[in-house]
């Protein structure tokens, strides 16, 4: 089986989008800075695991459970914009009890592999072969893994309004892809 370098590169592109390490990193230095730390490898490793298997057993796992497609990312949307809310507003709704497991939720789980990755590994499928989806999310991993190690100087780069503003535009783009997903789902 040959691979397509276009259909590799279309498949990252696609994923970098949905994953978008980028405009996660106010909610990332907020988490970090909250817990005191996040695991770079530990939430690449957790992220990429979650990918792997969603994309292998994703559709098997929800029928077996009964959930269909639809409502999981309905349910992911739900999450997704009440991390939007704590950003626009500035709030508090997350209250992690154990800060170890930060690197694991909310950043590997929905930040990067969300619902939103979910689903769109699912339609991948559907277009493009395993190898290739494969390929798409070793690519992205190493690019989370490299932005998770280099927070702290990109917040330095940043500086406290720049994070700042990142943090209010990406919330109201976080919040509404979160809207999207739900009324895409619940067919509204």
């Amino acid at each position: 089986m040959e691979l397509s370098v276009k259909d590799i590169i279309t498949v990252t592109m696609i994923l970098f989008a949905v994953i978008d390490i980028i405009g996660s990193l106010p909610v990332i230095i907020e988490t970090r800075n909250r817990v005191g730390f996040i695991h770079a490898e530990k939430a690449t490793f957790a992220s990429l695991l979650i990918m792997v298997l969603f994309l292998f057993l994703g559709e098997s796992i929800l029928k077996l459970i009964g959930i269909d497609v639809s409502s999981f990312a309905i349910a992911g949307s739900l999450v997704i914009f009440f991390l939007a809310l704590e950003m626009i507003l500035g709030i508090r709704l997350y209250r992690d009890e154990i800060p170890e497991t930060a690197s694991i939720v909310p950043i590997a789980f929905p930040l990067i592999a969300g619902t939103g990755t979910m689903t769109t590994l699912i339609s991948l499928r559907a277009q493009y072969d395993t190898t290739t989806i494969m390929v798409g999310i070793t690519v992205n991993m190493i690019v989370v893994y490299l932005v998770l190690r280099m927070v702290e100087p990109l917040e330095k780069l940043l500086g406290k309004a720049g994070i700042s503003i990142i943090r209010k535009v990406f919330g109201v783009v976080l919040m509404a892809i979160a809207v999207k997903l739900f009324r895409t789902n619940a067919g509204i």
